[in-house]
């Protein structure tokens, strides 16, 4: 019996203005519960703008010109609250900076739980919880503005995982991290998986992506390729969409 498409895109295309350029292009694919999906591409390719569109911000927060389907769990983005959608989509950013603002990290992770109203006891168990699981005890009490690129989105990862959505999009969360921190990264997203979380993973680095069920390819913001992630091995096919 297949698994149930929690992600369904049905020809999504998207302009930052109306009349501009077309930045995604009649994107259609379908992503099931439990599965990892790496987008790769160029940059400038629609990779982001495709993480923004799968989590609401686009079009509530930045407008444009939008046609086609990004349903969630069911539910159209279009007609779904950002903050009902924030429960069920959790997004790690490109450029962090623009999702910290607390003072420490611990009031950071505890920020969303607290606004959901639970009880002090269980936000506490929740910070300790995904602050071990992503492992930043550490940085605990630090200020995320002082921290490094790697370590503020190891940051707003555990900021998401608080949250228990059940889709991730993350957009170049393992960039910037050191070989050590990418190996643990890797293997929690390994264990999320298992737990059932469903995981969209856009990165440059084709040897972090390997653990992905299948590959999505973009290139001039269309879709020229799903694959299983076994075409990473294929150094031709690669070098012929100068990924290599």
């Amino acid at each position: 019996m297949a698994a149930a498409a929690v992600v369904v895109v049905n020809k999504l295309s998207y302009c930052y203005q109306q009349g501009g350029k077309q930045i995604l292009k009649d994107l259609s694919f379908t992503v099931e519960q439990g599965q990892i999906v790496a987008i790769l591409g160029l940059s400038g390719c629609g990779k982001s703008t495709l993480c923004l569109c799968l989590g609401g911000i686009i079009p509530h927060y930045l407008g444009g010109a939008i046609t086609g389907q990004v349903l969630i769990n069911g539910r159209d983005t279009v007609d779904c609250k950002i903050a009902r959608l924030a429960l069920e989509v959790g997004m790690v950013f490109q450029d962090a900076d623009t999702q910290l603002f607390s003072p420490t990290v611990e009031d950071e992770i505890a920020f969303a739980p607290e606004n959901l109203c639970l009880p002090p006891e269980r936000i506490r168990q929740l910070v300790d919880a995904v602050i071990g699981m992503v492992g930043i005890n550490h940085l605990r009490y630090e200020n995320p503005n002082n921290l490094s690129g790697g370590q503020k989105h190891l940051v707003a990862l555990a900021a998401v995982l608080a949250m228990g959505p059940s889709i991730l999009v993350l957009d170049e969360v393992l960039a910037q991290l050191d070989a050590a921190v990418k190996k643990n990264i890797t293997e929690l997203l390994l264990e999320l998986r298992r737990r059932g979380k469903t995981i969209i993973l856009v990165e440059h680095d084709l040897e972090a992506v390997t653990i992905a069920d299948r590959v999505l390819l973009l290139e001039g913001g269309m879709l020229v390729m799903d694959g299983p992630s076994s075409i990473l091995r294929n150094k031709e096919l690669l070098a012929g969409h100068k990924l290599l």
